[in-house]
């Protein structure tokens, strides 16, 4: 569901795709090719949150900031299911993995990957290409060409689900018994 607040109405490019189980609300931005998944919440009620493009938010992410801060995620990032970005910058190209949690004033640099489970503390700086894991966040390696290509081929299918959503979901009644084939 989509919410104005307080005056600010979501800006959304149309070739995005919101599942209707997900929740954008306020000062939020959100470029092209964007998909974000049921159970997200996109909450822009006292600062602003830019989604640039190419950029997925999957299922059930919080998406949240500081007040009178901008959070923002960078073309192409990838954010796994369950994530919070709190007040934080992610870089272009960079994957946040499952249920990871990124606090106020991160700056995640470009083509990073942080680890599933990871909390990165408030104000860390984390430089482009670096691989981050633990709890408290530890850099543990540099990320590879190899990792990048990954990454951004996983990324590519993201970018190509908006549109199959627009062109193929759609409420149903469930089959009550497997259909017989031939």
């Amino acid at each position: 569901m989509i919410f104005e607040f307080n005056g600010y109405k979501p800006v959304i490019h149309q070739s995005a795709f919101i599942h209707p189980q997900a929740n954008v609300t306020g000062n939020v931005i959100v470029g092209k090719d964007v998909y974000i998944g049921p159970g997200a919440s996109i909450r822009g009620d006292w600062g602003e949150i830019v989604i640039e493009d190419g950029c997925n938010v999957q299922e059930n992410c919080v998406i949240s900031y500081v007040p009178r801060n901008i959070c923002n995620l960078k073309k192409g990032a990838h954010i796994g299911h369950g994530a919070v970005i709190h007040g934080a910058t992610i870089g272009d190209n960079v994957l946040v993995g499952m249920n990871a949690v990124v606090m106020d004033d991160c700056d995640i640099g470009a083509n990073s990957i942080v680890g599933a489970l990871c909390f990165i503390p408030a104000n860390t700086i984390i430089a482009e290409r670096k691989v981050v894991v633990g709890n408290p966040a530890k850099v543990v390696k540099d990320v590879s060409d190899e990792m990048i290509e990954w990454k951004s081929k996983g990324t590519a299918l993201y970018q190509k689900l908006p549109k199959e959503c627009v062109n193929g979901l759609k409420e149903c009644e469930p089959l009550r018994e497997i259909p017989q084939t031939s």
